[in-house]
């Protein structure tokens, strides 16, 4: 069945993923969420899709939790609903194929949570970033909690989480939040080549790392040593690897199968 909340597009090797309640800046619903899960579990199996890329249509990314329907829910129901948005992100991280998300406008809340699960930020000179949970007396939900203190450390994390203040493109880059900022105009079509690019490279080298590098906040450097040599002797038996060194020699640009 058809999914409103979330369209979805797949063309050379990049599955892009929609967010798409515009008239709700994207907030989120049982539906959206259901449909990002289900997406995120077809690219795993689909051998086709190289790349995630998570946008928002309309005006923003994302607003984040719906608050029209704040205050009326009851705990067994916001339990139930945060279980399945944790779900979703340990579906992402654990998705051996880079995922990156295109913000413009506003990502707010969970919504900004969403965009810190991803691998990579792309945003628009227009994008502001604010954890809203605080204005409306909740806690971070959607690993905000997790994500933002590896990346920032706790001083910053928590001055953005109990002040609620908007984080504009500018700071957020310089704080290392995003990749790269562009003007507002130029982001779907950067998105689409960097996207192209990541779909072009060595899957499952970049998918391997990711893993590496996300577990490795858990892990001391001796397990993370132990872990690229386990690894590295398994990838130079591949298909890309010989490709790879192939083209090297031949001075060429390589044609990578992600085998």
């Amino acid at each position: 069945m058809e999914n409103q909340h979330l369209l979805t597009h797949i063309e050379a090797g990049v599955m892009r993923l929609t967010l798409n309640r515009p008239e709700a800046l994207n907030a989120f619903s049982p539906e959206m969420i259901t449909g990002l899960m289900n997406s995120i579990k077809e690219a795993k199996e689909n051998q086709d899709v190289k790349v995630i890329v998570i946008n928002g249509a309309g005006r923003a990314f994302s607003s984040g939790g719906d608050v029209k329907t704040m205050g009326k829910a009851s705990g067994a129901q916001v339990y139930e609903h945060i279980g399945k948005l944790n779900e979703l992100i340990l579906e992402i991280k654990s998705l051996e194929k880079p995922v990156v998300a295109a913000v413009h406008g506003f990502a707010a809340g969970a919504g900004f949570n969403l965009a810190l699960a991803c691998d990579l930020l792309l945003a628009a000179d227009d994008s502001k970033f604010v954890l809203s949970f605080a204005q409306v007396g909740l806690i971070s939900d959607g690993g905000g909690l997790f994500f933002l203190p590896k990346v920032l450390g706790p001083y910053r994390a928590k001055e953005l989480l109990f002040s609620a203040k908007p984080l504009e493109a500018a700071k957020a880059k310089e704080w290392g939040l995003v990749n790269e900022i562009v003007p507002v105009e130029e982001l779907e079509s950067t998105v689409g080549v960097f996207a192209k690019q990541l779909a072009n490279g060595p899957t499952r080298a970049i998918g391997l790392m990711k893993k590496i590098v996300d577990e490795s906040v858990n892990m001391t450097l001796e397990d993370v040593l132990k872990r690229e040599q386990i690894t590295q002797t398994l990838m130079v038996t591949t298909e890309d690897h010989l490709e790879g060194v192939q083209a090297f020699v031949e001075k060429r640009k390589a044609k990578f199968t992600g085998k």
